[in-house]
């Protein structure tokens, strides 16, 4: 506690990183939010709500709920592909990831069982789909057929992963490993693994590729590890709040969010590629830790779920210069 105040007290000359916006009331879910995805043209908002089996479709500008995708088990992971407005859900519960037509929100295909279906991401140049799942894989899906082409092992369940933009790699974080693992998207193969032996429960990630740094948040101590991409080498390590799940980077302001269970948004500067410091400590709501960032709408969103009478709610903030 006297930590964090004298964190507080040393940067509250600071103007505020995150401006509080309208929330979005989420009054019928319950229990647990997981991934969110957005939709920018069409700004909408897609987020999981494990604990409700729903998936919500939530209006930017009228910060309303559009409608609730039912049907969904343990719904995890969420990808909007602009390319034939479609809506990918991952399904922790039943292993099953389907497909949506975000016109009429039908499902178009169903891919299967791929146990604890969690995290997703998309590879442009390829066209294609990764989604984390089991004890230690990333499926590879054709989204435009809806066809599994192939999986990639893993030494543990994946969480957080970040493809290089301009090159082939592919970084996860293995918590049961304590790694991260270096995946060569051209030959579907692990390369390597870089170990973290003084850090465990390695859960959020983002990638910096200008100045080759990637950020790995962990939650056993709650640190902030910054590693070479050339290398692995940890070059930097950074006290972050409790309970990480979360972290984006923002390439213009230099900046990194990381969204804390704890009840904290930590907001951290980039003084250089090996310097960083903590600007913010945002107070929040206990248990809110899944987060998004998008830098196109110049927009962070929080989500908070239900605690005791207070619903659950998407808070969002507009990103200070």
């Amino acid at each position: 506690m006297l930590v964090f105040c004298l964190a507080m007290a040393a940067h509250a000359s600071d103007p505020a990183a995150l401006k509080p916006l309208d929330p979005i009331p989420l009054p019928d879910v319950k229990g647990r939010i997981d991934h969110i995805t957005i939709d920018v043209a069409g700004r909408r908002l897609f987020l999981a709500a494990l604990g409700n089996n729903t998936v919500e479709v939530l209006d930017l500008k009228s910060r309303k709920r559009l409608r609730s995708i039912t049907g969904c088990k343990k719904p995890q992971g969420v990808l909007f592909l602009p390319k034939g407005n479609l809506l990918c859900v991952a399904n922790g519960g039943d292993g099953r990831l389907r497909i949506y037509d975000c016109a009429s929100f039908q499902p178009l295909v169903t891919i299967g069982a791929l146990d604890d279906a969690d995290n997703l991401r998309y590879d442009a140049r390829a066209d294609r789909v990764y989604v984390g799942y089991g004890n230690g894989a990333l499926g590879v899906v054709n989204p435009t057929t809806g066809v599994l082409t192939g999986s990639i092992e893993l030494l543990g369940h994946p969480e957080s992963f970040q493809l290089e933009p301009d090159g082939d790699r592919m970084f996860v974080n293995v918590p049961d490993a304590r790694h991260v693992a270096i995946i060569d998207r051209s030959t579907r193969t692990l390369s390597e693994g870089w170990s973290l032996p003084n850090a465990q429960a390695n859960f959020p990630m983002a990638l910096d590729e200008t100045n080759h740094r990637l950020f790995v948040g962990c939650r056993n101590p709650a640190r902030l590890l910054v590693l070479d991409t050339g290398t692995g080498k940890t070059l930097s390590d950074l006290e972050i709040s409790g309970d990480s799940d979360d972290l984006f980077y923002d390439s213009r302001r230099k900046r990194l969010y990381v969204s804390c269970g704890e009840g904290i948004v930590d907001v951290i500067e980039q003084r250089d590629a090996d310097q960083y410091r903590v600007l913010q400590k945002i107070q929040t709501s206990p248990g809110a830790r899944t987060s998004f960032f998008s830098p196109e709408l110049n927009q962070f969103y929080l989500a908070v779920p239900q605690h005791g009478e207070r619903p659950a709610e998407i808070r969002v903030y507009e990103i200070a210069p």
